[in-house]
């Protein structure tokens, strides 16, 4: 059976998009590898052995462009309200909290904010699905 490991964004400033999964979802970095082009940092947290690559191409001094392919990442938190308010108070570009219903039964509650380079980041509250 295959096991999701990670997933890779490439990211312009290293320090900064860091400091950003630090702060909002508690991601360390697991391992940090350096190459001639590009370095790769792999963060995670205890809550999961799952790890986001982040990939810095040396010389590159443009934003990527993220297009209409990427979708976003989701982590699951205890308490929506309480990461929304945390987020916000650190000035993070945060959405509003949606409640995802189907036929009048509650199916999902999030927001969505955004990294240094724009990418999108889905934030549920744990429930069915979505622990």
């Amino acid at each position: 059976m295959a096991k999701a490991i990670h997933s890779m964004i490439r990211v312009l400033d290293e320090e900064k998009s860091r400091s950003f999964y630090k702060e909002a979802f508690g991601l360390d970095v697991a391992e940090r590898l350096d190459f001639d082009g590009f370095t790769l940092v792999y963060l995670c947290n205890s809550e999961t052995s799952f790890e986001l690559e982040l990939t810095i191409n040396k010389g590159r001094a443009e934003a990527y462009d993220i297009g209409d392919g990427y979708g976003h990442l989701a982590f699951s938190v205890d308490d929506l309200d309480e990461e929304h308010e945390r987020m916000k108070s650190k000035q993070f570009k945060i959405r509003d909290i949606v409640e995802f219903k189907r036929d009048g039964t509650l199916l999902a509650r999030f927001f969505f904010v955004e990294d240094p380079d724009g990418y999108k980041i889905e934030v549920l509250q744990r429930q069915g699905r979505y622990l």
